[in-house]
């Protein structure tokens, strides 16, 4: 018999931070393994932080007890997806991923990055 959940963490509920959640799992086994061993202390770290803050900052934010607080840690995570999406344009020029993977895991953190401005201009 499954157990409805409750959650108190309001950010579960979230369809963004399920998509979010998603990207996550798919940049791990797809795009991180295209990466040389040797770049794994650079750009693999780099894309598991920036990845992770996403999320983290979503979640973080949800607890803050104003709109504009909260709006604050939603430009963070922007900012962390904006970062990625330069991080995959030297994955690009380095020749490690193909243009295929460059242009669909940008287009996913595009769509994302939308969704979250979206989101915090509702807060505004």
């Amino acid at each position: 018999m499954a157990k409805k959940t409750n959650y108190m963490f309001r950010f579960k509920k979230w369809r963004i931070y399920t998509a979010l959640r998603e990207l996550r799992l798919e940049v791990h086994k797809e795009l991180l393994p295209m990466i040389p061993i040797e770049e794994r202390y650079n750009l693999v770290s780099q894309i598991r932080r920036q990845i992770d803050s996403v999320i983290l900052n979503v979640a973080e934010g949800s607890y803050r007890k104003t709109d504009k607080d909260f709006a604050h840690f939603l430009n963070q995570a922007n900012a962390s997806l904006y970062e990625f999406a330069a991080t995959l344009d030297l994955l690009l020029d380095s020749g490690y991923i193909k243009k295929e993977a460059h242009f669909h895991f940008t287009e996913k953190a595009e769509l994302l990055a939308r969704q979250i401005s979206a989101f915090a201009k509702k807060l505004k």
